[in-house]
């Protein structure tokens, strides 16, 4: 992962961050990399994400999925983190296997998800650290029962990845079903690179010594300077320009098979940057196609936001038909490809006229290995913007108490947060 930062300086743009103001950033940085390093070395909570390179067993994914390493398609019941590192890597990278994400519970969705899967050759990858996540357990609840309907040993099919205790380590030792543990102190948004996200990979066939080789070579460039190591000039200046006011980061991928990545950001930069009325918040948009739709905001609207573009510099290629239509013809002498990059080129070269702040994050192409240095590195650029916010990136007081609001409500126990669901003040206005 290579990161440019220069259409982000003031020189350039407004908001910006001038030279002279990194060099002083920088110290802090230094400052902020040996906290990091106490952390990664002890293994505190949190900070141990970024040892996972070197702590996750790949043999031990492998082994765990062997009895259904057949599987046509693969169900993955989890939610939040625990959904959005294995979509992420397996929307990315091609596989003969058919996926289906259940973070959701919206009913329809779900039903039209289960519909016309072969169940029969179906796997099912339920995830959740505590095993009482109510949005996973009812979405395995009704997994199980598709495939009891449909004839079909769900016990035979599923593997799960949870916590040392819990329903679902109950549940997966009452049944004798290949489990995997959710590593200590790694929150779920930073788990991608553990057997949370990595079950669907293998399973999918992917290469999982690949993706963390990856990641390993990008944990070898973090150093105590923004200027020798991309994931902390990333998050130094996506922090600078939030100081600046560019409070929102809009995450811009312009590779198809990296959209769900820009989900995956998301969560990460929301969930552990927000707190203490601080934080970017992050945007999702998808080059080329939101050049039609969004672009013009960013350019022409409030100089509150930086464009993060991922790009890689190989890809499939496919050329261009030749046209009779005069005005196309020179579409003809270029290829989809190309057309791509002028246009991302184009974009970026826009933002940078109208003196609107924008990164540049480079691959080489989407595969196993660079996809893993890319998750690396955004999670090592969201533990350092945390550290330089002085916020707790590790925590997520705010989720829990819609969580608990939740269960409440549903008869889950006694709960004062869900007394707020009562209180609601209203302001009707009826047809």
């Amino acid at each position: 992962m290579d990161v440019d930062i220069g259409n982000a300086l003031a020189s350039v743009a407004s908001p910006g961050v001038s030279r002279d103001s990194l060099e002083r950033l920088d110290e802090q940085v230094a400052d902020a990399h040996e906290r990091i390093e106490t952390g990664m070395a002890e293994g505190e909570h949190g900070y141990a994400a970024l040892n996972l390179p070197e702590r996750t067993d790949p043999d031990e994914i492998r082994a765990a999925v062997e009895p259904v390493a057949d599987a046509e398609a693969l169900i993955t019941v989890g939610i939040g983190g625990s959904a959005l590192g294995a979509a992420t890597i397996t929307d990315a990278l091609d596989s003969d296997t058919e996926t289906v994400y259940l973070d959701n519970v919206d009913p329809a969705w779900v039903s039209n998800r289960l519909e016309g899967l072969p169940l029969e050759n179906t796997a099912i990858n339920v995830v959740s650290r505590s095993g009482t996540t109510a949005e996973t357990l009812a979405n395995f609840l009704v997994v199980r029962e598709a495939f009891e309907d449909a004839g079909v040993d769900w016990t035979e099919r599923t593997i799960v990845t949870t916590g040392d205790s819990g329903p679902l380590r109950d549940l997966s030792d009452r049944h004798d079903l290949p489990s995997l543990k959710v590593p200590d102190g790694v929150p779920g948004r930073f788990s991608a690179l553990s057997a949370v996200g990595m079950v669907a990979a293998a399973v999918c066939g992917h290469d999982l010594e690949a993706l963390l080789e990856g990641a390993a070579a990008e944990a070898e460039t973090l150093t105590g300077s923004l200027f020798d190591c991309p994931a902390y000039a990333y998050g130094a200046t996506a922090y600078a320009l939030d100081a600046r006011g560019a409070g929102m980061n809009a995450m811009v991928p312009y590779a198809e098979s990296l959209e769900t990545y820009s989900e995956w950001f998301a969560q990460l930069w929301a969930e552990s940057l927000g707190k203490d009325d601080l934080g970017q918040t992050p945007l999702r948009a998808l080059g080329v196609t939101d050049q039609h739709s969004q672009l013009q905001l960013y350019r022409a609207g409030p100089r509150d936001k930086v464009v993060t573009f991922v790009t890689t510099r190989e890809s499939e290629d496919r050329s261009i038909p030749a046209t009779e239509v005069e005005d196309l013809a020179y579409l003809g002498d270029a290829s989809l490809g190309e057309l791509l990059e002028a246009e991302f080129e184009a974009t970026e070269a826009s933002l940078a006229a109208a003196g609107r702040p924008n990164v540049r994050v480079e691959l080489e192409r989407v595969d196993e290995y660079e996809l893993g240095g890319l998750l690396y590195g955004m999670e090592a650029a969201c533990v350092l913007a945390g550290e330089l916010y002085g916020v707790n990136t590790f925590e997520q007081p705010a989720v829990e108490w819609a969580k608990n609001a939740t269960r409440g409500l549903l008869g889950g126990g006694e709960f004062e947060e869900a007394e707020a669901v009562a209180e609601k003040t209203e302001l009707r206005i009826e047809q």
